[in-house]
């Protein structure tokens, strides 16, 4: 019988050990499950916060992208136009230039038949000159202002009279002699003196319908001078067409050719 009771202290102690170790255990559990608790608290305020920071940059990404996307429409709307502002400019030179090719190529067919159809200076003096049945008649000088080869009022006038002497002329030519004065480069004043000659056959030939082959032309320049060049009356005097009648004594009685 002593036995018993020490039997039972041994249970009590192992009892005593045992509710001990389970309380142990059950804290253990809730410490675990809280941590587990304070884990998911603190991952769902780091996925909040991430949103919360995140979500403005995205908004902005999204902003910048569309204005991105307005301004590549914008540059192309731009460039589209350039294209076809470029297009019509360039269409227009190439107009521009097909015009002057063609009014060159008119200009260019006009002097070569000028050329062809009026005596220049090389076939006057033996054409003209050497033939002593050929005596002057009749001469006009007109003159011009600085650096000019139009012709003026008073110049038609003095013209006008002049040809009207034609209308009772047989086998006659005419010398044209263009000069300048002596202001300017010799080369200049060559085609100068040229470019005044022509005006005055180009005036007679259109309006009294003369033939081209009556015409003997010549731009001497500052060559012969008729005036002196050191005063202003003098220059002006320089400037000047010559025009002279010369007639054939031998084919006075001939009929008259074709044209004036």
């Amino acid at each position: 019988m002593p036995v018993q009771p020490a039997l039972d202290s041994q249970c009590a102690k192992h009892g005593g050990h045992g509710g001990a170790g389970m309380n142990m255990y059950r804290v253990g559990a809730v410490a675990m499950a809280a941590g587990l608790a304070m884990a998911g608290v603190t991952g769902c305020a780091t996925k909040n916060y991430v949103r919360t920071q995140t979500a403005p940059l995205a908004d902005h990404t999204d902003q910048l992208d569309a204005k991105t996307s307005a301004n590549n429409q914008q540059i192309h709307d731009v460039d589209s136009r350039a294209q076809a502002g470029i297009g019509q400019a360039q269409g227009a030179a190439n107009t521009a230039t097909q015009n002057a090719q063609s009014a060159s190529k008119s200009a260019g067919d006009a002097e070569m038949a000028a050329n062809d159809a009026v005596h220049r200076a090389d076939s006057l003096d033996s054409v003209v000159k050497g033939l002593d049945s050929y005596k002057q008649a009749a001469d006009v000088s007109v003159t011009f202002g600085f650096d000019k080869a139009v012709l003026t009022k008073d110049d038609k006038d003095q013209l006008d009279s002049f040809a009207a002497q034609l209308t009772a002329a047989n086998g006659y030519i005419l010398e044209v002699t263009g000069g300048t004065d002596s202001t300017g480069p010799v080369q200049y004043n060559y085609d100068l003196s040229q470019r005044r000659a022509d005006a005055v056959v180009q005036y007679l030939a259109s309006k009294y319908g003369i033939a081209p082959h009556r015409f003997y032309l010549i731009g001497i320049g500052k060559d012969k001078e008729v005036a002196p060049n050191t005063t202003a009356e003098g220059r002006k005097q320089n400037r000047r067409v010559e025009v002279q009648l010369l007639t054939n004594s031998t084919s006075s009685l001939a009929s008259t050719p074709s044209g004036l």
